[in-house]
């Protein structure tokens, strides 16, 4: 890794697997090293894959196989900007479809318990748009969601709820 800032994500063994969905589903992600513990440590032996770096949407992460101890929480996601409601469904139904599961207002998480948000670029321009009212009704369309439906999004806008 050659970045300053590298985020680190902890593992229960499947750090590989992890990355490599990634790789395979986020564009500007790719798995770049896999490398092996030199000696033993507490949940691992010599030669056991012990990180990997890959890299999440162009963002550098290295994945940590360090042991059923520490799981992930929502206090922590990726954000995944969406252009279309293409993109938004592609991306959703490959993270939940792969052993993940559904929340509310666009996030959801994958099969290792990582929080993504997919997030329309429709959405936050309607949301945080210079229209308060029109901002309240999108908002508000997206209050009842869990995969963010662009059209309602853009339909609440316009106040054709």
């Amino acid at each position: 890794m050659t970045s300053k800032n590298t985020i680190c994500l902890w593992y229960d063994g499947d750090a590989v697997d992890a990355a490599n969905f990634y790789a395979d589903t986020f564009p500007d992600s790719a798995v770049q090293a896999i490398h092996r513990a030199p000696g033993d440590y507490p949940d691992g032996k010599e030669g056991d894959v012990l990180t990997v770096e890959f890299t999440v949407a162009g963002i550098p992460c290295i994945g940590l196989n360090g042991g059923p101890h520490f799981k992930h929480s929502e206090a922590f996601s990726f954000m995944i900007t969406t252009d279309d409601q293409a993109e938004t469904d592609r991306l959703w139904n490959a993270i939940v479809s792969n052993g993940g599961q559904e929340s509310e207002c666009g996030w959801c998480k994958d099969r290792w318990g990582l929080s993504w948000q997919i997030a329309p670029r429709a959405l936050t321009a309607a949301v945080f748009g210079p229209d308060p009212v029109a901002a309240k009704r999108a908002f508000d369309a997206m209050m009842t969601m869990r995969k963010i439906d662009i059209a309602t999004i853009e339909r609440a806008v316009l106040g054709r709820d």
